[in-house]
């Protein structure tokens, strides 16, 4: 038994996690090429190897001739009678080769093959490691600023942060750790390259699923996410359990896990609706904190026209129209919103049943299914149509 041999391969398959039939394989390849280099060819030349023991024979296969031409492709009556006397002319004997007398550049490049493809496993080994992270969150160290790009240490790979994937504002330190959505795992001859974001949707979605169990386990399911990453996000959830509020659970106790996600994204706001089958129902959640007075939403046409107080306008269209235009990107209807007076003034309100006089404080105690958090105030605008686009001369991330 090669027990030298067989402690190596253990050695490099635990460390490396490299299977030791690959070792082997490589090993096989490399006598081939040794038998090349020593003798110029090797088509003759078969290599077996005992995967128990370790033990390996090498072995040309010669036909047997009167005379040699060839003595890699050949052998004599004499001497293949030598092997055994049953031999005759035209049979095939095949030769054990002595490894040790081939010569120092043969072994050298037998050692190199062997190293390449203990390269390659290795390479291959970690592709197949963080491709099954790809579209998930994983957690990263960070190591240096390339230009406007971040290197993150993974752990057996170094990822790249890309400018257009960082929140705009964000800074790293080294050796700061940050969780990161695993964008792409590309192939490449140096290795896996991994491509992360911290601006995309789905850094969000997983998030919660890591500190919302009911999310994890599919009670509580997350029908939809609009993003400004670093500044806002809605998130549309539904629970398949009648008895589990939805928005309660992705909340937590006093917002503890809520705050857990809004820490990990630095301060980014989160809103929390409730998804609704019935698109008007669903644009009203998608618009609070603000009040609704009504909504005829077109399915076929993807249009949705809605109508609030005069005073919720503001509210309702956000600061710079962030509130809207998340609304619009979480339901996927162009919404035009008009206030009360200017659908009055524009024939929009045909029917409109006159509501409670409600007071300001009143109308600003929303109920907690609708919305967590609460969007920031807006100028004031007399009407706003937004359709779910992303903004050019703002920069705005989507």
């Amino acid at each position: 038994m090669n027990t030298e041999l067989m402690e190596a391969l253990e050695v490099l398959e635990k460390e490396k996690n490299i299977s030791k039939e690959s070792l082997l394989e490589a090993i096989e390849q490399s006598l081939l090429q040794a038998c090349k280099n020593h003798f110029g060819k090797a088509d003759n030349v078969k290599v077996v190897i005992n995967s128990e023991t370790g033990d390996f024979h090498v072995t040309a296969d010669k036909e047997v001739v009167e005379e040699v031409e060839d003595p890699v492709m050949q052998i004599s009556l004499a001497d293949a009678q030598a092997y055994d006397s049953r031999y005759e002319l035209g049979d095939i004997v095949p030769v054990e080769i002595k490894s040790k007398e081939f010569g120092r550049i043969a072994t050298q490049n037998a050692k190199n093959v062997i190293l390449q493809k203990i390269r390659e496993e290795e390479r291959k080994v970690l592709y197949d490691q963080y491709f099954e992270k790809e579209h998930d969150v994983v957690t990263g160290i960070v190591q240096r600023y390339s230009g406007k790009n971040v290197s993150i240490n993974l752990g057996k790979v170094d990822a790249t942060l890309t400018e257009n994937e960082q929140v705009k504002g964000e800074v790293f330190k080294p050796t700061e750790r940050i969780k990161l959505y695993v964008l792409e795992v590309k192939n490449t001859p140096k290795g896996p390259k991994v491509l992360v974001s911290r601006t995309h949707p789905e850094l969000v979605k997983r998030l919660f699923e890591a500190e919302v169990t009911e999310v994890r386990d599919g009670i509580v399911e997350i029908k939809s996410i609009a993003r400004e990453a670093g500044s806002r996000t809605k998130m549309a959830v539904w629970s398949n359990d009648p008895d589990v509020d939805a928005v309660g659970a992705c909340v937590g106790m006093n917002g503890s896990r809520v705050n857990a996600v809004v820490d990990e994204l630095r301060g980014e706001k989160i809103d929390i609706i409730t998804w609704d089958e019935n698109p008007a129902l669903l644009i009203e959640n998608a618009l609070s904190p603000a009040k609704v007075i009504s909504v005829m939403a077109d399915p076929d046409e993807k249009t949705a026209k809605v109508i609030v107080p005069d005073y919720q306008l503001s509210l309702a269209i956000g600061k710079e129209g962030q509130n809207a235009r998340l609304a619009a990107r979480l339901t996927g209807f162009k919404i035009d919103i008009k206030s009360e007076t200017q659908a009055r003034e524009e024939g929009d309100f045909d029917y409109f049943e006159e509501e409670e006089d409600y007071s300001d404080e009143e109308y600003e105690e929303l109920p907690e299914e609708e919305a967590f958090e609460y969007s920031e105030d807006a100028e004031d605008e007399e009407s706003f149509a937004y359709e779910d686009q992303p903004a050019e001369e703002e920069g705005e991330s989507i």
